[in-house]
């Protein structure tokens, strides 16, 4: 059978035709995956960077109290609050000790701590425990040491067998009268974990004469603290537990947000008379990663208005 030109030519242009639209569909899956390896690329590089970048650098906030509740006598009180330690996570010895000198160079007060000392997911050596121990032994204040537990806290003993060998005075539920430079003390509460199912609030506030005093308390999980000003008069609460979501993106803030940390996870609220502020924390919980939210310490400055 004999095949025309004109056949043959068609023939030749539908064969090209065929060539040219594989490869516009060679092109299109080449470029396919630049975009996917670059975007794959991209990520990887962001997890580095949020592991080993995002989680060093120490940040100190600091806020101004004022209350007409405050003492006279209270009046430039400072007050450093740092939580989450999470140590042995992304906390090594040589960043505690980095924290310990920035904690001493503020010069506080009072020293607060509020809960997650260690990481639950480490077994901690002697040495360690003897190195952690030894760095907040530094740790200096005018007035005094508190501390409160996470809920990883009851995972263990590490908490006890770490703080009792120290200066800090462990509020487990229970309450502190605090004098500076006058007769009128202020009231320090500390509550339980609620996820531990340790958290009385009753037991906490039991002081008869606590109405009459400009109170802070101390708790681990910010959302509890509705529980709290629906029967005590607070004026300033510290917590932790939400580590500000430790991924944050600008006027966003908080991406993941934690059981107890979910109404709260940001770092600073006014409801009605009490002042929340919420520790962005230091170590990490979960997933070893920090994006605009380098670990932080709290400075408050107590001003009587």
């Amino acid at each position: 059978m004999v095949i025309s030109r004109t056949e043959k030519q068609k023939e030749l242009e539908e064969q090209l035709e065929k060539e040219k639209k594989q490869e516009k569909i060679h092109d299109r899956i080449r470029i396919f995956l630049k975009i996917f390896f670059s975007f794959l690329l991209l990520f990887f590089l962001l997890l580095l960077f949020m592991h080993f970048i995002g989680t060093k650098g120490l940040v100190v906030r600091e806020y101004k109290i004022e209350s007409t509740n405050l003492p006279e006598n209270f009046h430039g009180f400072k007050i450093v609050h740092f939580s989450d330690l999470h140590y042995l996570s992304t906390v090594s010895k040589k960043e505690m000790e980095r924290i310990v000198t920035k904690i001493n160079q503020l010069k506080p007060d009072i020293v607060v701590f509020t809960g997650d000392l260690m990481d639950s997911r480490k077994t901690p050596s002697q040495e360690d425990f003897n190195d952690l121990i030894e760095q907040l032994q530094k740790i200096e204040a005018t007035t005094g040491y508190y501390a409160i537990k996470g809920n990883h806290d009851y995972e263990n003993d590490y908490f006890n067998r770490v703080f009792q060998e120290t200066k800090f005075k462990i509020l487990n539920n229970s309450y502190e009268l605090i004098y500076s430079k006058g007769s009128t003390p202020i009231l320090l509460t500390g509550v339980g974990s609620i996820l531990a199912n340790d958290c009385e609030i009753d037991q906490a506030f039991r002081y008869s004469g606590m109405d009459s005093l400009f109170t802070i308390t101390l708790l681990h999980e910010p959302d509890i603290i509705d529980s709290i000003t629906k029967k005590y008069q607070v004026d300033l609460a510290l917590a932790g537990h939400s580590h500000n979501g430790q991924i944050r993106l600008p006027r966003i803030g908080a991406i993941f947000k934690v059981k107890g940390g979910e109404k709260y996870p940001n770092e600073s609220y006014l409801l009605e008379n009490t002042s929340l502020y919420v520790s962005g924390g230091l170590g990490t919980s979960i997933y070893q990663f920090r994006l605009f939210n380098k670990p932080s310490i709290n400075l408050y400055r107590l001003v009587q208005k």
